[in-house]
């Protein structure tokens, strides 16, 4: 028997909806993560159950995707373009300063669970560059120094 989480109403009807349908574990995971943020393990274990499959295979999904993530993320969610242009630009700079003086690693969480960080590769605002998204708030031609205040509005 899984470890208890409950699922809304709505994710179980989308399971029940697609679990006999192709393609259906990456579209349930999907929805998995709308709800939780990430796909909890008690998720995957309860998924098992409900659609009939490994937990090797759910696994195998989240970790082949870039997009599934395996642990909570924080508050507010920190993007940072590193597409060429942005990377050109001062990206990596805008890293650098979020891991080493606000300690938020990239793909991880900072202690306070307040900020999590993500490089991408393109978010399609080139003219801007460098990009640094939080909770869908653009932030572009962005140097370093303006990152306190920013991050500032988010404590």
């Amino acid at each position: 028997m899984s470890e208890q989480i409950n699922f809304s109403q709505e994710l179980n009807d989308y399971i029940a909806e697609w679990k006999d349908k192709p393609g259906n574990l990456i579209m349930i995971l999907h929805k998995v993560q709308e709800e939780f943020g990430y796909v909890p393990r008690k998720a995957a274990l309860k998924l098992t159950e409900m659609i009939d499959v490994t937990l090797a295979k759910i696994y195998g999904v989240i970790t082949f995707y870039h997009y599934f993530k395996l642990e909570e993320p924080g508050k507010y969610q920190i993007q940072v373009c590193m597409g060429t242009a942005c990377y050109l630009k001062g990206g990596q700079d805008i890293i650098d300063e979020l891991e080493t003086n606000f300690g938020i690693p990239v793909n991880g969480t900072s202690e306070d669970r307040k900020f999590s960080l993500e490089a991408l590769r393109c978010v399609g605002c080139c003219g801007l560059a460098p990009v640094m998204i939080i909770d869908k708030q653009v932030y572009g031609k962005l140097t370093k120094e303006e990152i306190p205040g920013i991050l500032k509005k988010y404590q």
